[in-house]
């Protein structure tokens, strides 16, 4: 039963509806266009900062072919393969130099890149004279030059050390500018001898930007914007003097070298016998100083982006580059002798082409696509290169996949035509090209040759920045140098946790004088931050044992786990996938084919949760596994944490205690004074003034927009939240927010009632160990307890045997043991955390060190995106359920959760610490809006639905053709928390875009009969058979029952279906046909 009510239609802000006014009256077919708005026409439509990104957007919505009008210019992009393909024949289209492009030509005039063609002759001129100097022999002749600027690269990572994080979009660009300066020219800028960056290329940035966004803003208002302008003006003023510098310096001191400036210089056309003129000879000066280096540089970054991104990719790619190169310098005959290598750049260039657009326009007036579209002489069209190489009528589903094996073993050569276009097309692609494709090759070989990398972030995922090219944007990575003995690196799991904690190279935690000096290594594999707290809890009280720890990322001990000490791995599974962190340690490890690790010893602890049954503890399970398999010696057996159960924190103390009795045996090792680890607290100020926000900087938060209550009175409360997100921060719909959570103010003032504090008081916290608390800086003490640790977890038993030493009746010590005793019933049932203990046993002595380092660090949650960007691309919404419920403890105040109590209390305006993170692969909608969808949840698991729905009913507002889907919905009551059900849904499906089928556990009368989801599924089963039959993709979110219930029904109709298979064969009938057409998201 579907919704039946006439509704309004549904309307986007952004990007609203179809409009048909603007084309020509014989056209057949008209083009689709986004509403216009008086005088600026569709600029609103456009990001100011990333036009590209948002028509990549529009193309998802509108499909292959739109007009955009921007002020007075009318403006055709074209986005697949084979519009792609048509508008390249150069018998019928040519490239227009206009929007941006045209801009540049206040610089670059009628040089190569920016010349109109056929009116300037200069231009053919310069072409015929330079081709030879781009030719393969005289690229080959540069070896010499490029490897000397590369070698300055290699000299400059490996002095600045693994902890420094290295801006490689900065370091890529002086590469590459003082290459082609070297090579071409003869002339050394020498950015690899001066800390700041040249002056050159901040004004390049500068003036390309403005270039591009000049392009897109009213002349009258460029106009008024009197500093801008002036800047605008001065930044040519720089590039033009390099250019006056470099042809001085020739002039003043020539040379007898055929280079690209004495061809330019003494060159004669053979066709004209005409001379370039000098101002066409700094035109194409300053054309080779954009062109020539500012795309390389962008290819290069995206290529270690995709590689650290990809870890497969790059294992192939170094065990390519070791088995055909080894250790000697790479010479110039490798070049274009390593296919894989070739692949990489290849994908690299598919999904990152550094130009993603080009311009082009009708010769004549025409038509495209097979004569439905009327394209008019002279009309500027966009080709939408990003967007064209995303096809998946060409590329396949995984077209949003980098994946290098695509461009192997004849597939890229029997790609269709103009399916691959990152240099441009036909006799205006790029001069340059076999330049670019040897540098790239020559430095990413001596790279990862002399390092192995990490994210400074593991969980970034790329945001670009545009200019006329674009590159990834806060992009930072670390360079590890291989030579000699493996170093390890720490760095927080994510940026939401980079408060206190720094990169450390080989972070090490030294044991206490005249002790033992043996060794530890603690590898952690982590997104949220629970594994990595783990790790520094043990690195923390290892020189109490004894030991010396040193502790790391497992990815920053790929290819060299230490073989002089015990490693101790502690690591979760990111939804049956390694986390961030460990990926590329894991890819190495299953590569693994003799006794490798036969000097290793180890122990393995694994974080998981049990709602993921497929996936849980698949990572632990496959290390430990691995490493025994290999030789290594386990001294331990695997522990295992579930977040699901409850008690995850004292299975690790569990786990804990036997490594370190272990530890402590094989070792000969003395427990030592426990306050050789630990925390110092130092009272600075009694509280008359306020600390500094320590955990994250201002420009990495997210705005509230609105915060709206989604349930009636007295039901469970469901509420959407609306942010804007940060700068350069995107996603897709399926994707998550994860949220940095303040605790409860309540339970942050009984904190501090219980220890007689105030809330305005500031404390230093010291550390021998890492922590990620925020250490030797003043914070106020309602900061500390707000912001870093858990109050609410429930206490362990290594908490109870705490307590009960520092407690000083015998009354309490009795309590103490008894809980421990009847742990599982009286406190882990009851959800006792250390502060209900400590509130109810008054006599408990604890310093304040001792509460602090027992309090768990404060976690990550993450919360599924309600939305898409196609609704709003700066703009991200959740649909939450709010924790308030009585306490299993017995306490008269109620329980509140965390995150939910966090959010529910937040108003428009509030900054918040957020960070997107991609879902699994496969749980975003497909890219074809003809396949239907199937979903089942309930509650606020509709949050990614919703989402799904929400970019379906946008492109079908577009005019794209859209299947109708299926959604599965269970609450309570039609209303109570129905939610979305007289807004979004209810115009949804009307739209045609969904057919909701509810079930109603408090009124299952007006859903048929039916509670759960998976009675109505049942119920309504002929229904989903016809979906499937259709090509359908399922979808669950919700709790663990509700896809175990999803799961069960499923099976029961392949049953029905094939009533002679038992409940085996229909499993494994499930799971056949569901392969690639199912995806989950399940929570607690």
């Amino acid at each position: 039963m579907g919704f039946k009510e006439s509704v309004p239609s549904l309307t986007n802000p952004v990007h609203p509806i179809l409009s048909t006014e603007l084309y020509p009256r014989d056209m057949t077919t008209p083009i689709p266009s986004p509403t216009r708005i008086p005088f600026l026409g569709n600029a609103a439509s456009l990001d100011r900062d990333m036009p590209y990104q948002s028509m990549n957007l529009l193309a998802k919505e509108y499909g292959e072919i739109y007009q955009l009008t921007i002020i007075s210019r009318k403006i055709l992009v074209v986005s697949s393969q084979r519009l792609v393909n048509e508008v390249s024949d150069e018998s019928r289209f040519r490239k227009m130099v206009a929007g941006g492009l045209a801009n540049v030509r206040l610089v670059a005039g009628d040089g190569l890149f920016t010349a109109h063609v056929p009116g300037d002759e200069n231009w053919y001129i310069a072409h015929r004279l330079l081709m030879p100097a781009f030719s393969p022999t005289a690229t080959q002749g540069m070896y010499g030059d490029m490897m000397d600027i590369i070698s300055q690269l290699v000299l400059k990572w490996e002095r600045y050390g693994p902890e420094y994080a290295i801006d490689p979009v900065a370091d890529f660009t002086r590469l590459t500018l003082d290459a082609l300066m070297l090579c071409s020219m003869n002339y050394r800028l020498n950015s690899f001898y001066r800390e700041e960056t040249h002056p050159f290329i901040t004004s390049l940035g500068d003036f390309l930007f403005q270039c591009m966004t000049r392009a897109n803003t009213p002349a009258i208002v460029n106009a008024l914007k009197l500093k801008t302008q002036a800047q605008f003006e001065e930044d040519q003023r720089v590039l033009n003097s390099l250019v006056d510098e470099v042809l001085d310096e020739r002039k003043a001191h020539p040379i007898d070298k055929n280079d690209l400036l004495n061809l330019m210089l003494n060159g004669v056309d053979k066709e004209t016998g005409k001379k370039l003129p000098e101002q066409t000879i700094k035109y194409n000066l300053l054309t080779f100083f954009i062109a020539g280096h500012e795309t390389t540089s962008g290819m290069l970054t995206f290529a270690i982006y995709h590689l650290l991104k990809n870890p497969e990719a790059m294992r192939k790619l170094r065990e390519e580059i070791e088995t055909q190169i080894g250790d000697r310098v790479v010479s110039v005959k490798d070049v274009n002798k390593l296919p894989y290598l070739i692949a990489v750049m290849r994908e690299t260039l598919r999904l990152t082409p550094s130009i993603p657009q080009r311009g082009t326009s009708a010769i004549e007036d025409t038509t495209v696509a097979d004569g439905k579209f009327a394209v008019p002489k002279g009309m500027n069209i966009i080709v939408n290169i990003s967007a064209a190489h995303r096809d998946p009528l060409v590329w396949g589903n995984d077209a949003d996949v980098f994946r290098p094996e695509r461009m192997l073993d004849g597939k890229f050569e029997a790609l269709p035509s103009n399916a691959w276009q990152p240099f441009g097309n036909g006799m205006r692609a790029c001069i340059g090209r076999a330049f670019a494709w040897q540098e790239v090759q020559l430095a990413l070989i001596t790279l990862l040759q002399k390092f192995d990398f990490v994210l400074d972030d593991p969980s970034y995922d790329l945001h670009v920045k545009q200019a006329l090219s674009i590159k990834p944007a806060s992009l930072r990575i670390h360079a590890i140098p291989r030579a000699g003995q493996g170093r390890l690196l720490a760095v927080p799991s994510s940026t939401l946790l980079r408060g206190a904690m720094t990169p450390k190279d080989h972070a090490q935690v030294g044991a206490a004088e005249g002790t033992a000096q043996q060794s530890l290594y603690v590898l952690y594999g982590s997104n949220t931050g629970s594994a990595e707290a783990f790790a520094q809890r043990i690195a923390s009280v290892a020189a109490s044992h004894g030991f010396r720890a040193s502790i790391g990322t497992l990815d920053s001990a790929t290819a060299h786990v230490p073989a002089d000490g015990p490693v101790v791995i502690i690591t979760a599974s990111y939804e049956g996938k390694p986390t961030d962190n460990a990926a590329h340690f894991v890819e190495w490890i299953c590569s693994l084919k003799d006794n490798e690790m036969s000097k290793v010893v180890y122990a393995v602890f694994g974080c998981g949760n049990r709602d993921w049954v497929q996936t849980y503890q698949r990572i632990p399970k496959l290390c430990d596994d691995i490493l025994a398999a290999h030789g290594a010696e386990r001294i331990v057996p695997r522990g295992e944490g579930d977040a699901s159960s409850g008690n995850f924190f004292e299975s690790f103390d569990t786990w804990e205690a036997q490594l370190w009795g272990t530890l402590d045996k094989k070792y000969e090792t003395k427990m030592l004074d426990t306050s050789i680890a630990g925390l110092d607290i130092k009272t600075v100020d009694p509280g008359t003034a306020r600390a500094e926000i320590l955990r994250q900087p201002d420009a990495s938060l997210g705005t509230v927009i609105k915060n709206e209550l989604l349930t009636a009175p007295g039901a469970p409360v469901k509420r959407h939240i609306e942010f804007e997100l940060p700068e350069h921060m995107t996603y897709r719909a399926g994707d998550y927010l994860g949220i940095l959570p303040i605790n409860p103010a309540r339970d942050v003032r009984r904190v501090l009632a219980r220890f007689g504090l105030s809330a305005e008081q500031e404390v230093v916290v010291a550390s021998n160990g890492p922590t990620s608390l925020p250490t030797n800086k003043a914070v106020n003490l309602f900061t500390l307890f707000s912001g870093y640790v858990e109050l609410s977890q429930p206490a362990t038993k290594r908490d109870l045997v705490v307590m009960t030493d520092a407690t000083t009746t015998e009354a309490s010590k009795k309590s103490l043991r008894e809980y421990t005793a009847t742990y599982s019933e009286r406190v882990f049932g009851r959800r006792l955390s250390i502060l209900d203990i400590l509130e109810d046993h008054l006599d408990i002595k604890l310093s304040l060190g001792t509460f602090l380092s027992m309090l768990p660090s404060m976690r990550i949650r993450q919360y599924s995106i309600s939305s898409s960007p196609l609704w709003n691309p700066q703009h991200a919404t959740l649909t939450i359920s709010v924790i308030e419920s009585p306490a299993l403890s017995g306490r008269t105040e109620p329980f509140l959760g965390v995150a939910s109590t966090y959010l529910a209390g937040l108003r428009p305006g509030d900054k918040v610490q957020l960070a997107v993170r991609a879902s699994n692969v496969d749980f975003h909608p497909p890219s074809d809006p003809t396949i239907p969808l199937v979903m089942f949840c309930a509650g606020s698991g509709l949050a990614p639905m919703h989402g799904f729905l929400q970019e379906r009913a946008m492109q079908k507002e577009a005019g794209r053709e859209v299947a109708s889907s299926l959604l599965f919905f269970g609450c309570r009551s039609p209303t109570d928390d129905f939610l979305y059900a007289d807004s979004d849904l209810k115009m949804w499906a009307e739209l045609g875009v969904v057919d909701v089928r509810p079930a109603f556990s408090k009124s299952s009368q007006h859903s048929g009969g039916c509670k759960h989801v998976q009675d109505r599924v049942w119920h309504d089963r002929t229904d989903v058979k016809e979906a499937y039959q259709a090509g359908c993709k399922f979808y669950v979110c919700g709790a663990g029952k509700v896809a175990a219930g999803v799961k069960e029904v499923l099976i029961a109709i392949i049953k029905e279906i094939n009533p002679q298979a038992d409940d085996a064969h229909a499993v494994e009938i499930f799971y056949d046909i569901t392969s690639d057409r199912y995806a989950t998201d399940i929570f607690e």
